[in-house]
């Protein structure tokens, strides 16, 4: 459930989302927008790095459950 379950992780990323954007009201154009997005992201990722505890049984009983969907990703 911890995987799935996501919303806290979630809800991080866009309040760094947020704290970049409400910095800066007004942005030229929109490339300006994504650009500031995109560097943000990027910073935000560099927070990604725990590893997820148990993650080959979950990824086996998702298999089991979802398996056409993950071969999709592959």
């Amino acid at each position: 459930r911890n995987v799935i379950y996501t919303t806290n992780a979630i809800e991080n990323y866009h309040r760094s989302l947020r704290k970049v954007t409400k910095s800066k009201t007004i942005f030229p154009n929109e490339a300006s927008l994504m650009r500031i997005l995109y560097l943000a992201t990027m910073n935000a990722t560099k927070k990604w790095t725990s590893t997820i505890q148990n993650w080959g049984i979950i990824y086996s009983q998702l298999r089991i459950i979802f398996d056409k969907r993950i071969d999709e990703f592959k």
